[in-house]
Protein backbone atom coordinates (compact mmCIF):
# COMPACT_ATOMS: atom_id res chain seq x y z
CA UNK A 1 0.00 0.00 0.00
CA UNK A 2 1.83 3.16 -0.97
CA UNK A 3 0.14 5.40 1.35
CA UNK A 4 0.66 3.02 4.36
CA UNK A 5 2.61 4.18 7.07
CA UNK A 6 3.69 0.55 8.04
CA UNK A 7 4.59 -0.41 5.11
CA UNK A 8 7.13 2.44 4.55
CA UNK A 9 8.44 1.31 7.17
CA UNK A 10 8.74 -2.36 6.12
CA UNK A 11 10.62 -1.11 2.63
CA UNK A 12 12.61 1.38 4.66
CA UNK A 13 11.05 4.28 3.48
CA UNK A 14 10.42 5.54 7.12
CA UNK A 15 12.86 5.13 9.42
CA UNK A 16 12.28 2.65 12.90
CA UNK A 17 13.89 1.19 15.65
CA UNK A 18 14.00 -1.98 14.85
CA UNK A 19 13.88 -4.55 17.66
CA UNK A 20 13.31 -7.99 14.96
CA UNK A 21 12.93 -8.67 11.93
CA UNK A 22 12.46 -11.92 9.85
CA UNK A 23 10.92 -12.74 6.42
CA UNK A 24 7.65 -12.48 7.63
CA UNK A 25 7.09 -9.84 10.27
CA UNK A 26 9.45 -6.59 11.52
CA UNK A 27 9.27 -5.41 15.41
CA UNK A 28 9.87 -2.15 16.37
CA UNK A 29 9.71 0.55 19.10
CA UNK A 30 6.52 2.05 19.37
CA UNK A 31 7.16 6.30 18.97
CA UNK A 32 4.96 7.24 21.76
CA UNK A 33 5.59 3.99 24.11
CA UNK A 34 2.54 3.62 26.86
CA UNK A 35 4.95 1.15 28.90
CA UNK A 36 8.59 0.48 29.49
CA UNK A 37 8.49 -2.35 27.10
CA UNK A 38 6.26 -0.95 23.50
CA UNK A 39 7.02 -2.46 20.26
CA UNK A 40 4.69 -2.87 17.41
CA UNK A 41 4.84 -6.43 15.93
CA UNK A 42 3.44 -6.12 12.38
CA UNK A 43 2.94 -8.83 9.13
CA UNK A 44 5.63 -7.49 6.32
CA UNK A 45 2.39 -7.99 4.13
CA UNK A 46 -0.58 -5.45 4.28
CA UNK A 47 -3.23 -6.50 6.23
CA UNK A 48 -5.31 -3.60 7.06
CA UNK A 49 -6.89 -4.85 9.94
CA UNK A 50 -7.87 -8.31 12.24
CA UNK A 51 -11.48 -8.36 9.79
CA UNK A 52 -8.78 -8.43 6.88
CA UNK A 53 -7.06 -11.46 7.96
CA UNK A 54 -7.99 -14.97 5.70
CA UNK A 55 -4.82 -16.64 7.22
CA UNK A 56 -4.84 -17.26 10.33
CA UNK A 57 -1.41 -17.97 11.01
CA UNK A 58 -0.18 -14.24 10.71
CA UNK A 59 -1.83 -14.27 14.50
CA UNK A 60 0.05 -17.29 15.84
CA UNK A 61 2.99 -15.95 14.10
CA UNK A 62 3.03 -12.20 15.43
CA UNK A 63 2.17 -14.09 19.71
CA UNK A 64 5.11 -15.73 19.12
CA UNK A 65 7.09 -12.95 17.83
CA UNK A 66 6.31 -11.03 20.99
CA UNK A 67 6.83 -13.91 23.33
CA UNK A 68 10.09 -14.38 21.90
CA UNK A 69 10.77 -10.29 22.57
CA UNK A 70 9.31 -10.59 25.92
CA UNK A 71 11.91 -13.07 26.74
CA UNK A 72 14.60 -11.14 25.43
CA UNK A 73 13.48 -8.03 27.45
CA UNK A 74 13.09 -9.76 30.37
CA UNK A 75 9.48 -9.54 31.33
CA UNK A 76 8.52 -12.83 30.40
CA UNK A 77 8.52 -14.02 33.74
CA UNK A 78 6.67 -10.87 35.50
CA UNK A 79 4.06 -10.30 32.56
CA UNK A 80 3.42 -8.66 29.40
CA UNK A 81 0.05 -7.70 27.83
CA UNK A 82 -0.39 -8.34 23.91
CA UNK A 83 -3.10 -6.17 21.98
CA UNK A 84 -4.70 -5.93 18.54
CA UNK A 85 -7.01 -2.83 18.21
CA UNK A 86 -9.58 -2.99 15.21
CA UNK A 87 -10.90 -0.05 13.26
CA UNK A 88 -11.88 3.13 14.79
CA UNK A 89 -14.12 1.89 17.96
CA UNK A 90 -11.39 -0.60 19.10
CA UNK A 91 -8.39 2.35 18.80
CA UNK A 92 -6.68 1.84 15.44
CA UNK A 93 -5.12 4.91 13.86
CA UNK A 94 -2.96 3.18 11.68
CA UNK A 95 -4.66 0.70 8.85
CA UNK A 96 -1.82 -1.78 9.24
CA UNK A 97 -1.89 -5.31 10.93
CA UNK A 98 -0.10 -4.58 14.55
CA UNK A 99 0.22 -6.14 17.65
CA UNK A 100 1.22 -4.41 21.10
CA UNK A 101 3.59 -5.51 23.08
CA UNK A 102 3.52 -3.82 26.58
CA UNK A 103 5.36 -4.58 29.85
CA UNK A 104 8.25 -3.10 31.80
CA UNK A 105 5.56 -2.25 34.60
CA UNK A 106 2.27 -3.51 36.22
CA UNK A 107 -0.10 -2.96 33.90
CA UNK A 108 -3.70 -1.57 34.91
CA UNK A 109 -6.81 -3.77 33.94
CA UNK A 110 -8.70 -3.40 31.28
CA UNK A 111 -11.96 -3.68 32.67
Amino acid sequence: MPDCLFCKIVERQLSSDVVYEDDDVLAFNDIHPQAPTHVLIIPKRHVATVNDVTDATVFSTLIVCARDIARKRGIADSGYRVLLNCNPDGGQTVYHLHLHLLGGRQLRGLG
